[in-house]
């Protein structure tokens, strides 16, 4: 089985740490835990044979000058560990929490952070272990799906590949290093790290290795000694490990004049110092991201705008209804596009529609002289009757009310599609959902209601002129049609206008947009929720030069 481990630092500088695989019947670690705790100087993993880290582990190190060691869980916040076997338990615990007591293995990751006088800052992230075959309990797909999760790591540019490969065992079946070189063909950011050295047969050694004669790498191997099984069941300390390590390259024949570069504590602190050197160099990168990144917050936090002080709600509304008001009026008035649709409806479309009316049946000689015959009544009339002319005109000036409430409907059809035109067009109503949403709403219900005014004023306006023929218009009727008109034209161009313009006086009325002021500046949630990250980043990310 492989283990990999990943640093990731705020500066998103990663780096992996691959251990080679492992003969389980024979061997139940390879040194991956003992390597990580070594750096932190701390016993707190897990350990036992299989596949033990079934979760990705964040572990952030942060040195401090002073004070207790301890420890915070990101999902147990303002709880301190200081006894780090609770640490251990709280790890295995919060894996079983979501993946349950199995072998099965999750991509969500547990965030660790340690401070400590003895650790250098770095962030490392413990990943399951490559593994060769399922065991029981395990899908099939489980050797790829611990593969690519450690292979999305390494495989970015930014990651520092940490192959870390036993020393009693042949490099060249190390998956750390075959993985590594796959990702990193040119060795350009991958460290190597050799273990078990105290435990290679008589007579061999990884000199060789760790001079870079062979396996050669960009950085030079680093050699560890980590504590035995013996040593873990006997609770030797992290401290008198380390010491009794140095003691190991500083006495070895064979590693002294290496001892300088060897140990766990030599490798935190060239983990550290590598990182401190590749920050420095893309500091003018991250100067260059850092100010775009603050570029692109305040520009979101222009567009989403201000939120408004609870003390100009009221103010602010009605300066919002003032302007959807004006961009209403203009577009009836012609500064905008619109209105000149309601003209079409008085000037065509309702002419057109009176225009279509089929009279000459109403006006036929056999409806003449049906309607004259029944005015006559039981006594024929030597001249006929006014009462049939009436009749006969009655029943045509009826069949006007289709068309004027057809163009009330019309009418009132163009001024609800104004409505949501202002509504677009008021920048601020885009802010305030529930205020547009209340605005809209006031809008049609008051155009409704005009509706149905209209619709009865106009109506009792064909009423009116058929229950009332003055003289004139009997007067002028024969003189029409001596010149050869059509009488009903003339009758009908005549009062158009008058009908007209007073449908159009009804239909205009103010809007009330003040309906629950309390809840009409109420933002949409993710807007605000948005708004507030943003000003936080904004704050946070400082604008002069790292």
């Amino acid at each position: 089985m492989s283990h990999a481990m990943v640093r990731c630092p705020s500066s998103a500088i990663l780096i992996a740490m691959l251990i080679a695989p492992y003969i389980r019947t024979k061997m139940t670690e390879l040194g991956k835990s003992s390597v990580l705790e070594s750096i932190v100087g701390k016993d707190f993993l897990p350990r036992g044979s299989g596949i033990v880290t079934r979760r990705p582990l964040v572990l952030q190190l942060h040195r401090i000058d002073e004070g207790r060691e301890y420890a915070e869980f990101l999902h147990l916040p303002r709880k301190k560990f200081t006894d780090f076997a609770l640490v251990r338990k709280e790890i295995q615990d919060e894996t079983d929490r979501e993946t349950g007591r199995t072998k099965q293995i999750s991509s969500v990751p547990i965030h660790l952070s340690i401070y400590s006088p003895n650790v250098v800052n770095l962030t490392l992230i413990d990943l399951p272990g490559l593994t060769k075959v399922a065991v029981e309990g395990q899908p099939d797909s489980i050797v790829a799906d611990i593969e690519n999760m450690v292979r999305s790591f390494i495989e970015k540019p930014n990651c520092i590949i940490l192959a870390i490969s036993p020393a009693n065992q042949d490099l060249a079946t190390s998956d750390a290093i075959k993985i590594a070189r796959e990702v990193d063909p040119k060795g350009e950011r991958t460290f190597g790290v050799l273990t078990k050295i105290d435990l290679m047969d008589k007579g061999t050694d990884a000199v060789a290795i760790l001079e870079g004669k062979s396996y050669r790498l960009q950085y030079p191997w680093v050699g560890v000694v980590n504590r035995s099984q013996a040593d873990i069941n006997k609770n030797v300390d992290m401290i008198a490990a380390r010491r009794r390590e140095r003691e190991y390259f500083a006495t070895s024949p064979d590693y002294k004049h290496l001892a300088q570069r060897m140990g766990s504590e030599y490798l935190g602190k060239m983990l550290s110092k590598h990182l401190e050197s590749v920050i420095k160099s893309r500091i003018p990168g991250l100067q260059s991201l850092v100010g775009k990144t603050i570029a692109e917050l305040e520009a979101e936090l222009s567009r989403l705008g201000k939120p408004v002080a609870a003390d100009a709600g009221l103010y602010m509304i009605m300066e919002i209804c003032r302007g959807f008001d004006q961009i209403y009026k203009e577009h009836l008035d012609g500064v905008r596009p619109g209105g000149e649709r309601i003209y079409n409806v008085f000037d065509n479309q309702l002419p057109a529609a009176l225009k279509r009316l089929q009279f000459d049946k109403q006006l036929s000689m056999e409806n003449v002289r049906k309607l004259i015959t029944e005015a006559d009544g039981y006594q024929p009339h030597l001249i006929a009757p006014e009462q049939g002319y009436r009749r006969l005109i009655e029943s045509s000036l009826v069949s006007i009310r289709g068309p004027a409430e057809a163009a009330v409907d019309a009418v009132h059809g163009i001024l609800k599609e104004l409505v949501h035109k202002a509504i677009r067009e008021t920048a601020e109503l885009r802010q305030y959902p529930t205020l547009r949403s209340e605005v809209g709403n006031a809008s049609f219900d008051s155009l409704e209601r005009m509706r149905e005014e209209s619709r009865k004023a106009t109506l009792k306006l064909v009423d009116m002129e058929c229950s009332y023929l003055t003289v004139d218009f009997f007067r002028k009727l024969p003189q029409d049609v001596e010149k050869g008109g059509n009488p009903t034209h003339s009758i009908f161009d005549r009062y158009n206008d008058i009908y007209l313009r007073r449908i159009g006086s009804n239909v205009l009325a103010y809007v009330n947009m003040l309906k629950e002021l309390s809840n009409l500046l109420n933002e949409d949630p993710a807007v605000m929720e948005r708004r507030a990250a943003l000003a936080k980043l904004a704050g946070v990310v400082p604008k002069r030069p790292i």
